[in-house]
């Protein structure tokens, strides 16, 4: 890493992998609850623990599907990342 250079790019990096890895299961989580809302304002069913249960197994099966794929990219971005820190101190 160069200087403060380095370190901005690889802030925008790592705000670009949190963007990634919580952009999925947040949009599932925001698809079904806005079913569920759906679902809850035409049959007039307001329960809480009907709105909660589907979000969760939504939020599970999409981190059981993606899983090794966001566990890859974060591993991906550690030895980049790492890398980069031991280039910049001179180490071989």
């Amino acid at each position: 890493m160069d200087g403060d250079g380095g370190v901005m790019s690889a802030t925008v990096e790592a705000l670009w992998l949190a963007l990634r890895v919580a952009g999925l299961p947040l949009m599932a989580m925001l698809a079904v609850g806005l079913v569920v809302s759906v679902l809850q304002a035409v049959t007039q069913v307001q329960e809480p623990t009907l709105a909660f249960l589907p979000k969760l197994v939504a939020m599970a099966l999409v981190l059981l599907l993606s899983g090794p794929a966001i566990g890859g990219a974060m591993s991906a971005y550690a030895e980049a990342l790492l890398g980069r820190i031991v280039s910049a101190g001179g180490m071989p």
